[in-house]
């Protein structure tokens, strides 16, 4: 935090470089200074409590999807985390840098040279969105594959920064911004991320298209999770990823399907 405070703006945060390092490269980012965290062993660890699941921001992406009470109480998370690109980079890749993964865009993921040749784009270096030319927000896609379950959970984020700690619901943790599309300060990190007890139970699911059945980001992902009351459905909520800046939840599904038995496509 001292670090992120002393050059705000300036400092990258990196746990698995999964994805800040390919960036990086890409001078997609171009930081003075890069700051290592996946030594704070503090921030790595899976606690159950009476109140829920309590999961570390540098818990693995492997880890989470092997826990056994993860897989156990909450297994469309397990799922989630187990279909983020390949073995190698969950191994290496976290559950706080895949909820704070960099938003994408066919213009924006490129070399600099091609960059540099289109003229950059609104969300590095340039002036124009080239998917939306007229437009004044960048619409680069937010592809965590995790956020979209974990918002189905009701799951809260706890934020660090150098005035303390504070908690949100992982639903208000982004904006539909996709040039800074979270609502973490230059000088606050994500230290943890709590799944409550109430989530326990839940039919849940999750999905995702890809152009192949592994390693690609989502072409789109749908997250589901519904309160059945015996062969009654008493609520449900459907969250879609990769479609826009922030995952998006469906409106109105809890109505539709409250008092109905769950049916077939």
């Amino acid at each position: 935090l001292a670090a992120l405070s002393d050059r705000p703006g300036e400092t990258l945060l990196v746990a698995g470089g999964t994805d800040a390092v390919p960036n990086l490269k890409h001078r997609l980012h171009e930081p003075r200074t890069v700051v290592h965290i996946g030594g704070v062993r503090e921030l790595h660890f899976v606690r159950e409590a009476d109140d829920g699941l309590h999961l570390g921001a540098l818990v693995t992406l492997t880890e989470l999807s092997r826990h056994p009470a993860v897989r156990r109480d909450y297994p469309s998370l397990a799922k989630a985390a187990g279909l983020v690109a390949g073995p190698q980079l969950r191994n290496m890749g976290t559950l706080g840098g895949n909820l704070c993964l960099d938003t994408r865009c066919t213009y924006y993921n490129q070399t600099f040279f091609w960059r540099e040749a289109l003229g950059f784009c609104l969300k590095k270096s340039g002036t124009v969105c080239h998917v939306v030319p007229t437009g004044k927000r960048c619409v680069a896609a937010h592809s965590s594959d995790v956020a979209p379950v974990l918002i189905t959970l009701e799951a809260e984020v706890e934020i660090a920064g150098p005035p303390g700690r504070r908690t949100i619901p992982v639903d208000t943790f982004f904006v539909g911004d996709g040039i800074h599309n979270n609502v973490l300060q230059k000088n606050e990190l994500v230290t943890q991320i709590f799944v409550p007890a109430r989530s326990h139970g839940l039919a849940a699911g999750y999905q995702k298209l890809r152009p192949r059945g592994a390693i690609d980001f989502p072409m789109l992902s749908i997250a589901f999770a519904a309160r059945m009351r015996g062969e009654v459905c008493e609520g449900a909520r459907l969250v879609v990823g990769a479609l826009a800046a922030r995952p998006r939840t469906v409106a109105g599904l809890g109505a539709l399907v409250a008092g109905e038995p769950p049916r077939p496509p």
